[in-house]
């Protein structure tokens, strides 16, 4: 999906990035699922989910316990994105909420409110998770860093 965009160096300010860290760090306290943002200048790909998919492994998301890790994919200068979700919450969730998820940041990307889409989205998708893989304090440990991957 085409956005508008600033470039990938001025896309978010520190206070944006603490943001949406804190947002991925609340969601995840309440699940056994791990939330990442994977930003990127340019998709080598034609369709975003692609790039997302291959961003994913090498990351190595697909090694979470129930397979319940999510990826916010963005790619600044060919304004795309994408979501995907590990089989684990996809079985459970399906395509429609992807969908509904991408139209979502989409709105609020057109009006260049970029952290705040991802804070909302990071909440949206934490919410999911917490109801099909609820947190469990004994069991339960934080398997990815929440921090923001910046690619190319």
């Amino acid at each position: 999906m085409k956005i508008p965009f600033l470039s990938k160096k001025d896309f978010f300010s520190e206070e944006e990035k603490k943001q949406i860290v804190t947002a991925i760090g609340q969601a995840e306290h309440q699940t056994s699922g791990e939330i990442r943002l994977y930003v990127e200048s340019r998709c080598r790909y034609v369709e975003a989910l692609d790039r997302a998919t291959e961003v994913f492994a090498i990351l190595k998301m697909g090694e979470t316990a129930a397979h319940n890790a999510v990826l916010i994919y963005v790619a600044v200068k060919d304004r795309q994105l994408a979501i995907f979700g590990d089989y684990g919450i996809h079985e459970k969730v399906g395509d429609d909420f992807w969908r509904k998820e991408v139209t979502e940041i989409l709105s609020h990307f057109q009006r260049a409110h970029y952290a705040d889409a991802i804070s909302k989205i990071v909440h949206d998708i934490g919410a999911a998770l917490k109801y099909h893989f609820p947190y469990d304090g004994q069991t339960d440990v934080n398997e990815l860093p929440d921090d923001i991957v910046f690619g190319r």
